[in-house]
């Protein structure tokens, strides 16, 4: 009798121990929630993972790509959305084209280098290694690199821009650009709207 009661006071403590570190680990998760649907910073985080917080949210957005002749196509309508994940120590962004395309993207800075890597996916082009680009927030534009040749062989990079940033929405553009960044050719360019925060 003893030794049963002894067991059911080790097994109640045990289940009262897990419920408590749970109930701890739940009140410090900065991920989406019913209060917070795009998650939040984490206060243990970089402060760079805030750079991204006027992004924070539902967008919705005009994409513009070239056509081979270089010509701009038709604009197609895209919702963006982004929002705090790995327990708000990343940001994580997903894109909804009009034309059935999908893509998205799990942004990490990484403090010993001081620089944000950004890993990309797409539904068009899936892959079993996600190409990267890194770069950092300079003044009111974050500028992410990822090294592409031109199509005659020119060395350069695959440049990514957000600018004109603000509660009210956002811009970005890819371009091309060489080593110097004295050639600088858009071939992707997207406005931004906030619908939600």
């Amino acid at each position: 009798m003893k030794k049963a009661t002894l067991l059911f006071l080790l097994a109640s403590f045990a289940s009262f121990s897990s419920f408590s570190s749970f109930s701890s680990f739940a009140q410090k998760n900065y991920n989406a929630s019913k209060e917070f649907p795009y998650g939040k910073a984490n206060p243990e985080a970089p402060q760079q993972v805030k750079d991204y917080q006027t992004l924070i949210g539902t967008n919705k957005c005009s994409s513009e790509s070239r056509n081979p002749d270089g010509s701009w196509a038709n604009p197609v309508d895209m919702i963006w959305t982004w929002k705090y994940t790995l327990n708000g120590m990343a940001v994580q962004d997903e894109s909804f084209k009009s034309d059935g395309s999908h893509a998205g993207s799990i942004r990490q800075f990484i403090a010993d280098s001081s620089r944000w890597y950004v890993h990309w996916y797409s539904s068009k082009t899936p892959s079993t290694t996600f190409p990267v680009w890194e770069g950092n927030k300079k003044e009111d534009e974050i500028v992410l690199y990822r090294e592409q040749k031109a199509p005659n062989g020119t060395d350069g990079y695959f440049r990514l821009t957000f600018y004109d940033m603000s509660d009210i929405g956002f811009k970005w553009v890819g371009e091309w650009a060489d080593k110097e960044e004295k050639i600088i050719y858009p071939t992707w360019k997207i406005n931004c709207i906030r619908q939600k925060m």
